[in-house]
C-alpha cells in the first residue's frame, strides 16, 4: 500500500486531521505492515501527528515532473505535476491511497477519501472556479475503484449525482476521541479573553456568520460571546499562538464587541475551547469531514446542529435540532440551553454517549476491513 502524502505538505486543515487520526489508529492496530509514504522530492513537512508520523512508516521522497513544474511556475501546480505523473509511477500494482481528496485522475487501483470535494453543493455549484473541482469528482468517479465518503448523506447525494456509482461508495465515518489524545491548553482562553465568561463556540463561515448574528442580536444576552473558529489550511486570520496571544484580526472593527474569531493551533487549544463553552452551534453539514460535532461531544460541550446535511447522522439525540431555514427554531433552541443547567448536563450526558459510537479504532477497524475486500 502506498498512501498519498501530498497533504503532509501543506498546512493542517480538517481533512488533514481526519487523515492523521486515520493513520494514528491504524498504527495503534498495527496495520501499517508494508506502507509506504510517497511525497514530492524536497518538500517539507508541515502537517504531522504531535508525537510525529508512526515510526515504521517510510517517507519515500519521489519524482520527476512535480519538481520541474514547480521551479518554471511554481509549487502549486508542481504538486499537481507530481500528482498526476509521478505518483501513479510510484504505486505502480500498490494500492494508492489518498485520504484527502486529491488523487491522481485516471488512475483505477486506488482508493479516493472524499471530504470538501464530495460536499454536494460544491460539486452542483455553478461558479466557474468549482466547476473545476466538480470535473475532477465526476472524474474520479468513473475511473477509481474505490471511493470513500465519511457519511450516508454524502453517499446518497453522490449516489443521485452519478448513478452508475451509488453502489461503489463507502462510508467511513470519522472517530472524534483524538481530541482526548492532548490535555486541554487553556492559555487560549486568556489570549481570547474568555476566562470566566460565558460564550458559543461556531465555525467561521458564510452560512453561519449570516444566520447567528441576527439571531445573536436578538437573544440581548450581554454577558454571551461568540467565538468563531476557522478551521481552514490558509493564512491565520486572529490565530492563537502557543503564548495564548491573538493577533488583530484585519476587520475586527466591524465586527460587535460580543464576537471573537481566531483559528487555534492544535487540539489542546481546541480542547479547552470546547470544554469551556456553553454550546456549539453547526448551521452547515455538507462540507468536510465535520469533526466538530465529534470533537465537541467528546468532550462534554453540548451541540446545537441544524438538521440538514450529515448532522443528525453525526449528533443523533445528542443535540438540539433546529432548521436552518427558520431563524426562530435556533433562537428558541440557544434560549433553552443558555436557560437550563440541567439542560446542559443531560447533552453532556447524552453526548459522551453518542461520542462511544464514533471512535478511530472503530473508523481503522472499518478501514482495514475494506483493505482486505479490496485485496481480495
Amino acid at each position: 500500500m502506498l498512501l498519498n502524502g501530498l497533504f503532509l505538505t501543506r498546512p493542517v486543515g480538517a481533512a488533514a486531521r481526519f487523515a492523521l487520526a486515520l493513520i494514528a489508529a491504524l498504527d495503534r492496530r498495527g496495520e501499517l505492515a508494508g506502507a509506504r509514504v510517497a511525497l514530492p522530492r524536497g518538500a517539507a513537512l508541515q502537517a504531522v501527528l504531535p508525537g510525529g508520523l508512526p515510526p515504521g512508516l517510510p517517507l519515500q521522497p519521489c519524482g520527476r515532473y512535480g519538481g520541474m513544474f514547480g521551479a518554471a511556475f511554481g509549487g502549486r501546480l508542481g504538486a499537481a505535476a507530481w500528482e498526476q505523473l509521478d505518483l501513479p509511477r510510484e504505486a505502480g500494482d500498490d494500492w494508492l491511497v489518498n485520504l484527502c481528496d486529491s488523487a491522481p485522475l485516471w488512475r483505477r487501483r486506488q482508493l479516493v477519501l472524499l471530504h470538501e470535494l464530495a460536499a454536494p453543493a460544491l460539486a452542483a455549484s455553478g461558479l466557474t472556479a468549482r466547476r473545476g473541482q466538480a470535473w475532477r469528482l465526476a472524474t474520479l468517479m468513473q475511473r477509481a475503484d474505490c471511493l470513500v465518503v465519511g457519511s450516508r448523506h454524502a453517499a446518497d447525494q453522490l449516489g443521485r449525482r452519478f448513478a452508475v456509482r451509488a453502489q461503489g461508495l463507502e462510508v467511513l465515518p470519522p472517530g472524534g476521541d483524538h481530541i482526548l489524545a492532548e490535555r486541554p491548553d487553556r492559555s487560549v482562553l486568556a489570549g481570547l479573553d474568555l476566562r470566566g465568561r460565558r460564550y458559543l463556540l461556531a465555525p467561521d463561515d458564510a452560512p453561519t456568520r449570516a444566520l447567528l448574528r441576527p439571531v445573536l442580536e436578538r437573544l440581548a444576552d450581554p454577558h454571551l460571546l461568540l467565538v468563531l473558529l476557522d478551521d481552514g489550511a490558509g493564512p491565520p486570520v486572529g490565530a492563537v499562538g502557543a503564548d495564548g496571544a491573538v493577533p488583530p484580526v484585519a476587520d475586527a472593527a466591524a465586527d460587535p464587541p460580543w464576537l471573537r474569531r481566531c483559528r487555534v493551533q492544535g487540539d489542546a487549544q481546541r480542547r479547552a475551547l470546547y470544554e469551556g463553552a456553553a454550546g456549539l452551534v453547526l448551521v452547515s453539514g455538507e462540507a468536510g469531514p465535520l469533526l466538530a460535532p465529534l470533537e465537541a461531544l467528546c468532550c462534554g460541550c453540548p451541540v446545537v446542529a441544524a438538521a440538514q446535511g450529515a448532522l443528525p447522522e453525526r449528533c443523533g439525540d445528542a443535540a438540539l435540532a433546529f432548521d436552518p431555514a427558520d431563524p426562530a427554531t435556533l433562537l428558541a433552541q440557544l434560549q433553552r440551553l443558555l436557560a437550563s443547567g440541567r439542560l446542559a448536563h443531560e447533552l453532556r450526558a447524552a453526548g459522551f454517549e453518542r461520542a462511544r459510537q464514533f471512535t478511530w479504532d472503530a473508523a481503522a477497524q472499518s478501514f482495514s476491513a475494506l483493505g482486505q475486500r479490496l485485496a481480495a
